[in-house]
């Protein structure tokens, strides 16, 4: 696929917090794309996912998800329904029409009991994801390989815009609000800036690149590492203390380690850059 290609881009849960990070990178570079969300575009609906699907379009890029990691405890049906059964007819789909599928995973496909960076590649035998969400999208990524060769599956963690619901604009908003904060200390992984992301999948796609790639930031942290630089950037007045996962006990289990191993997309892209970086440039353009 080349810059040149006069094909648009299928832009699916283009209304979410990534699918918002491409519209805005498409029309940055003048890149046709048609963006599909609910209720016209349901991974909950075949019917809905055969009609979007077309040979015109350059590649279908799907940022509809189901991505309430608690929710999913209570939803299990819901979110294998969208995140495992929707994507697999996706992939379907995509094939019948002969176009490339991306489809975005999470770290959370692993059962966090590493302690090295994971591999692009899938989960080493005898591992499984210690959550729902977890293992609908791992199922997704599954499918997605079962159906042919000709996607892109990419996997990220810690995702934060200036949009949107995520930890860094619910940190700077408590962070305002609050003299003090505790914050988790005890799960490391590696944050993302949903900007980021885009333009390097973007930059994958015109490389052809095809199998399992994984985006994030580059370095890693916990999240507390993350409010500490958080409140620095937006110069808060809010003391930050750090406090293990059983302090607050939540209906999904979190991985303990989840760093993804990003060298893979490096040696085609070139080093990602810090997350303090990233994260610098998100937060001046926070939306209120």
């Amino acid at each position: 696929m080349t810059p040149a290609s006069q094909k648009p881009f299928l832009l699916l849960g283009a209304d979410g917090m990534l699918g918002r990070a491409f519209v805005e990178l498409f029309q940055s570079q003048n890149l046709p794309f048609e963006p599909l969300s609910l209720p016209r575009f349901d991974l909950t609906r075949p019917e809905s996912i055969r009609d979007a699907i077309s040979p015109r379009f350059a590649a279908a890029i799907n940022c509809a998800a189901y991505t309430d990691v608690d929710g999913a405890e209570q939803n299990q049906a819901l979110a294998n329904q969208i995140n495992a059964t929707g994507v697999g007819q996706l992939a379907i789909d995509c094939r019948i029409a002969s176009i490339p599928l991306v489809h975005f995973s999470t770290d959370y496909v692993f059962d966090g009991a590493g302690r090295t960076p994971y591999p692009p590649a899938p989960p080493p035998a005898g591992s499984h994801p210690i959550n729902v969400y977890g293992q609908s999208k791992l199922q997704g990524e599954l499918l997605t390989r079962g159906v042919s060769t000709d996607h892109l599956i990419i996997r990220t963690s810690w995702l934060y815009a200036p949009w949107g619901q995520n930890f860094v604009r619910t940190i700077t908003a408590a962070a305002r609000s609050r003299p003090e904060l505790k914050v988790v200390n005890d799960q490391r992984g590696r944050p993302t800036s949903a900007q980021h992301l885009a333009a390097c999948t973007l930059a994958l796609l015109r490389r052809n690149a095809r199998g399992i790639y994984h985006i994030t930031d580059g370095g890693d942290c916990t999240w507390f590492d993350l409010a500490i630089e958080i409140v620095r950037l937006v110069g808060a007045h809010c003391n930050v203390s750090p406090c293990t996962t059983a302090d607050f006990p939540r209906p999904a289990k979190r991985p303990d380690y989840s760093v993804l191993d990003i060298g893979k997309t490096e040696s085609e892209l070139g080093m990602m850059p810090p997350w303090q970086s990233n994260l610098a440039t998100v937060i001046t353009h926070l939306e209120p």
